[in-house]
């Protein structure tokens, strides 16, 4: 215990540390919100990466997922790794950071306003990002519940209290930069965590080859595999169309959600986002490819222990019964790797909602003139909001707890990730198209809460988003287009031209030496 007591000490000694340091980088709404848009590619790669894996995922995703489809649902970590985060970056990365700067927006909701020249977009965007984010938020300290109680008999009221208002601290304190810096030393831990876990719990298992061989002895459950053995360690696992579902949406979500296409906003160049892109993919592969392939070994820890009163599965406690053997060392290591992968997360979130809040909701709305020190502490007040209302949903969880991050994800990402998509590409996307990718998005996820035509809301979810990605450019045809001119204005900022000289090209040829040959290589 003592073990244990005094790392946690050190950790969040560190954070509050880093807060107090990033002060001077928080000093206006540009640095607490961007980072002044100067944040180098190590930072900007885990803070993507610590905020797109929270405690959700490797206590109560990984637990679930690899009970349903075994070693098969590593597939969900790599999909996050090369959809997630390899493709995200380079399909998004440039573009985002390139249009939001020309735009001078500091939000997504800001991004709509000014792309779509419309200020009803962004008003309803920052109220969707508001009523979406608070319950995910929320759902962050779910996965801490179980752990803490295995590791420190700590209540679960008094874990995320502790939480609350140490990441609430250090955000006040530092904005973006100190969450970008306490995300960076919180993926090493993570990073280092996942590693030792895995490696201690196979050897408990009796080494990699037993582990499988095993799991390869349990009979499956879904009725496509006819209860044969062997299903969960199979290359597509029990239910390959369900497992592609989790894919779709874990990975293809990123690309709509407020909080991760902010990353791209703050980056300090376009050099940068090359460097950004080979981490944050190196980052995803191990951390959450490490979770799922984890969480596939979880029928071995079959017991009592892990079952609901009525005889359900309760997927959260799968996941810290395969620790609760570990030395305390290690439970050590766990609990911070999971605090880091909550509180990097949370900080993202409370981060995007007040800044989103303030910027396109507060401002210009409620307050028309709103001096940029107003703003500042305007946020500020509003991140203890955030924190004290998804601290009071956490203390008295709804009975769909479990399924918040996936209910949040979808009408997220099937409203957002569309219309921002082709919005950085195509001339053609129309306000009028954007509206309607709005309403499917959220209107799918939310009547499917209330009606279950869908029997998955992580399903529900990844419909979602592939109704946006066919309703835009319908929609785009057959309504009206914004003026030539306003497009112009705005794309000509991927029209800027790079002077590259030549001074040999074929050094044999003495006629590629001439004055005049070398005027002409020079070109645009």
């Amino acid at each position: 215990m003592t073990i244990k007591l005094m790392m946690l000490i050190v950790f969040f000694s560190i954070m509050i540390g880093v807060g107090f340091y990033s002060r001077r980088h928080a000093t206006n709404v540009n640095d607490f919100v961007l980072g002044g848009r100067g944040v180098g590619p190590w930072l900007t790669a885990f803070a993507y990466g610590t905020s797109y894996f929270s405690a959700v995922v490797f206590i109560g995703y990984a637990g679930q997922f690899g009970w349903k489809y075994g070693l098969a649902s590593t597939w969900i970590g790599l999909g996050n790794a090369l959809i997630g985060s390899l493709l995200a970056w380079v399909v998004l990365g440039r573009r985002t950071r390139v249009m939001s700067k020309h735009l001078s927006s500091a939000t997504m909701p800001e991004f709509f306003g000014s792309r779509f020249n419309s200020k009803g977009l962004k008003v309803v965007a920052s109220v969707i990002i508001f009523i979406f984010l608070i319950p995910y938020t929320a759902s962050v300290y779910n996965g801490l519940s179980r752990l803490f109680g295995m590791a420190f008999d700590i209540p679960y009221s008094v874990c995320v209290l502790g939480m609350a208002l140490l990441t609430a601290l250090y955000v006040i304190l530092g904005g973006y930069m100190a969450t970008a810096i306490n995300d960076f030393i919180q993926g090493i831990i993570m990073l280092a965590g996942i590693a030792a876990v895995i490696l201690s719990v196979l050897n408990g298992q009796g080494g990699f080859t037993e582990a499988v061989g095993r799991l390869a002895q349990i009979p499956s459950e879904v009725p496509l595999t006819l209860g044969q053995p062997g299903a969960y360690t199979s290359f597509f696992g029990p239910d390959p169309m369900n497992l592609l579902g989790v894919v779709i949406l874990t990975s293809l979500g990123t690309w709509g959600l407020p909080q991760m296409i902010h990353k791209f906003y703050t980056i300090r160049s376009e050099k940068a986002i090359a460097t950004g892109t080979v981490i944050s993919t190196l980052f995803a592969v191990v951390i959450s490819g490490g979770s799922y392939f984890l969480g596939g070994f979880g029928r071995l820890f079959d017991s009592p222990a892990i079952y609901n009163g009525n005889g359900t599965i309760a997927y959260d406690t799968i996941v810290p019964a395969m620790l609760s053997g570990l030395p305390d060392v290690l439970i050590g290591i766990v609990v911070m790797l999971v605090l880091s992968a909550s509180m990097s997360t949370l900080s993202s979130l409370v981060l995007t909602s007040s800044s989103t809040l303030t910027l396109d909701f507060i401002k210009g709305n409620l307050i028309k003139d709103m001096k940029d020190r107003t703003q500042l502490l305007l946020m500020q007040a509003l991140i203890v909001v955030f924190i004290v209302i998804s601290v009071v949903l956490a203390l008295d969880p709804p009975d769909f707890i479990a399924q918040l991050m996936g209910i949040s994800w979808g009408a997220l990402a099937g409203a957002f990730l569309a219309p921002f998509l082709y919005g950085l590409y195509w001339k053609g996307v129309t306000p009028g198209a954007v509206w309607a990718s709005f309403a499917t998005g959220v209107g799918i996820t939310v009547s499917n809460m209330a009606f279950h035509f869908i029997a998955s809301p992580i399903n529900a979810g990844a419909v979602a988003m592939v109704a946006g990605l066919i309703v835009v450019p319908l929609v785009s045809l057959v309504t009206p287009r914004l003026p030539a001119a306003n497009l112009a204005r705005i794309f000509s900022c991927y029209d800027n031209l790079v002077e590259a000289t030549s001074k040999k090209i074929l050094p044999e040829d003495k006629t590629f030496d001439s004055p005049a040959f070398k005027k002409r290589a020079k070109f645009k």
